[in-house]
């Protein structure tokens, strides 16, 4: 497996997050995790990407709270759980966050230039460059735009891009759709379904199941920090107790 969660929790003082969370990515892979707020998505996507262990860090000695983690984090054959955020995202492995969060006191162009900065050669960072531009037009018309004050449509796109300049091996999109109209969503969707198609492997947490199954190799159903159900869309639709309990459908 590229990517394999083994029997993951996180807790925040006593509220349980995340309850030994079992889940894989093979490479190549579009795996969608789709679930209702609160269950545990956004945590998890945030704990394989070493933020939650930073954040862990970070409030060590403060009255703010107590974070634990258990389990297995492996991607590629290594253990990650423990490393840290910026290491993880050398290796290849890059969080997309819900609403993309740019800099915003930073240009389109700056940003995409950011998730450059591990790499010195400026032939594939132009290289990479264009093919971003190639994807979403919208950003180079606006590179010179300042970040805060693009539309929530265009800082998801950002978030992808600057992904893709950081030459990303398994990219974690978290929640894509949120805030756009239903033609974003389509745009967006193909996009990342013609990112996938180039090779690149994807984890994507998704509240709109429709959009999620449509595009997705395999699913994950996620409820109270739980997995309770996997398999493919027909397969998870299939069963009524899942589709009704879980979905909403």
């Amino acid at each position: 497996m590229y990517l394999e969660i083994k029997n993951l929790s996180v807790h925040y003082d006593t509220a349980q997050v995340l309850n030994k969370v079992n889940l894989s990515v093979e490479k190549g892979e579009l795996v969608s995790l789709v679930g209702p707020n609160g269950a545990g998505k956004t945590t998890l996507l945030r704990t394989i990407s070493g933020l939650v262990n930073w954040e862990k860090e970070t409030l060590k000695g403060t009255k703010l709270g107590r974070i634990t983690i258990d389990g297995e984090v492996i991607f590629d054959g290594e253990r990650i759980d423990t490393t840290r955020a910026h290491k993880i995202a050398a290796k290849g492995l890059v969080l997309c966050p819900e609403r993309g969060k740019p800099f915003r006191e930073m240009t389109i162009k700056e940003n995409l230039m950011a998730g450059s900065y591990l790499y010195r050669d400026k032939t594939d960072i132009k290289q990479n460059l264009e093919k971003v531009y190639s994807l979403f037009p919208v950003l180079k018309e606006r590179e010179t735009q300042i970040s805060g004050t693009i539309s929530g449509g265009e800082r998801t796109m950002l978030a992808i891009g600057r992904a893709l300049m950081s030459q990303a091996r398994l990219m974690l999109v978290d929640e894509p759709s949120t805030g756009l109209s239903p033609l974003l969503r389509d745009e967006l969707f193909k996009r990342l379904e013609e990112i996938h198609g180039q090779g690149l492997t994807i984890l994507l947490v998704e509240q709109d199941v429709g959009y999620a199954f449509e595009i997705a190799t395999r699913n994950y159903v996620i409820s109270n920090g739980h997995i309770v159900g996997e398999g493919t869309a027909k397969e998870l639709l299939a069963d009524e107790m899942i589709r009704k309990a879980y979905l909403g459908l």
